[in-house]
């Protein structure tokens, strides 16, 4: 590929008697195209966003390591721990419960839609897999409601249906709000996307300006005597090698161009004011951890004053979008396993194994000690702990 795009040979125009046409100056203009999209499913997103874009790929970790670290407890009715908590500290031979929960968190991000299948034998659950979105497929019913699903990895298909009588279902679906879809979920990533492809635009943009010696892309004007205004076939092949020998790759930046007589350097691209490329990047780094609800002091992205420090940004992450996602996660998690425990369960994180909520902790625990209108065992159960008094509960009442 010619490094400079508008320095060709062109051919001469002939008149219809054959002689040659003579040449002038002339301007080449060309204006911006259309603009090229990444295509909103997921092997696109994932592949563009996750792995290609730094700011959506550490966006998409940063949720989701974060919130499968948050500790679930799971209790039956009578607040007593139930077995199928173990579920979750191994739930299948190849994951440990942080990496499933790190993966069903990652889906949703990247796709909208996070899916569990449980392994049951003789009726009991026994295993707990994360599902790839892209091979999961919901089977609508009459109703428009999902009857089942269908499977296809590597070629075969299976599908999977909720047993009516008991209402245990082998598939779990937890999906973000999609007001365009009855069924399926829409992805932060989805949402961020435009930004996504800005970005990556804008670092392409940068590669390109590497490789080709950091040069702004122009055209070498050539302004002969009259009567030879065109250069020999022999001259535009010696001129045409140079230039792609010593004026071509990163290793030449900065290189000078020797220009002979009658040539003169016309730059065809836009200003840097105009093509700024690294304050749009930032502002599309910003509106990808925006998508996410991940404060950009976390991600380093320079320019952004919106929180005092750091600590208070990352108070406002835990807050904003983890404990809001944890909490969501953990009833559909508790509708889903009711049915195979066959008793009522709930499901409720553990914000007390949470280091960044400490701070909360203490100054309410602070509040707790110096309210002289409460009790000691009241104290205590408005900080989650049983009461001393094993009647406390008649006397409240």
């Amino acid at each position: 590929m010619t490094p400079f795009p508008f320095f060709k040979r062109r051919p001469k125009l002939t008149l219809g008697s054959g002689e040659a046409k003579a040449s002038s100056p002339f301007l080449a203009y060309t204006s911006p195209g259309r603009p090229v999209w990444t295509p909103r499913d997921y092997g696109a997103l994932a592949r563009e966003g996750f792995q290609r874009n730094a700011i959506a790929y550490r966006c998409v970790r940063l949720v989701a390591e974060t919130a499968a670290s948050v500790p679930l407890n799971l209790r039956d009715g009578a607040g007593q721990p139930h077995p199928l908590a173990n579920l979750f500290l191994q739930p299948n031979p190849e994951q440990s419960g942080p990496e499933l929960l790190e993966a069903f968190f990652g889906h949703l991000q990247i796709a909208g839609n996070g899916w569990l299948e449980m392994v049951a034998l003789d009726g009991l659950p026994r295993e707990i897999c994360v599902l790839r979105p892209d091979r999961v497929r919901i089977i609508p019913g009459v109703s428009g409601w999902p009857d089942g699903w269908e499977h296809d990895a590597g070629g075969v298909k299976r599908r999977i249906w909720r047993d009516t009588a008991t209402g245990r279902a082998p598939i779990c679906h937890l999906k973000l709000f999609n007001p365009a879809d009855d069924l399926y979920g829409q992805s932060p990533l989805e949402a961020a996307a435009i930004a996504v492809d800005i970005h990556n635009a804008g670092g392409a943009w940068n590669k390109a300006l590497i490789d080709n010696a950091a040069r702004p892309s122009g055209a070498l004007v050539y302004r002969g005597m009259p009567g030879a205004e065109r250069l020999s076939e022999e001259q535009f092949e010696r001129l045409k090698a140079e230039l792609t020998q010593a004026h071509t790759g990163a290793s030449n930046a900065g290189r000078p161009l020797l220009l002979e007589g009658g040539l003169e350097w016309t730059s065809m691209s836009l200003t840097p004011a105009e093509m700024d490329f690294v304050e749009a990047r930032r502002a599309a780094s910003r509106d990808i951890a925006l998508a996410f609800g991940v404060p950009p002091m976390l991600l380093g992205i320079p320019g952004d004053s919106t929180y005092s420090n750091y600590k208070e940004a990352n108070l406002a992450f835990w807050r904003q979008t983890i404990l809001p996602l944890v909490s969501k996660a953990a009833a559909c998690l508790a509708n889903w396993l009711a049915p195979w425990a066959d008793v009522s369960l709930t499901i409720t994180p553990d914000l007390e194994a949470v280091p960044a909520l400490s701070g909360e902790r203490e100054a309410f625990w602070a509040r707790l000690e110096t309210a002289s209108f409460l009790s000691v065992d009241e104290k205590r159960v408005l900080a989650g702990f049983p009461p001393l008094n094993s009647n406390f509960d008649q006397v409240s009442s």
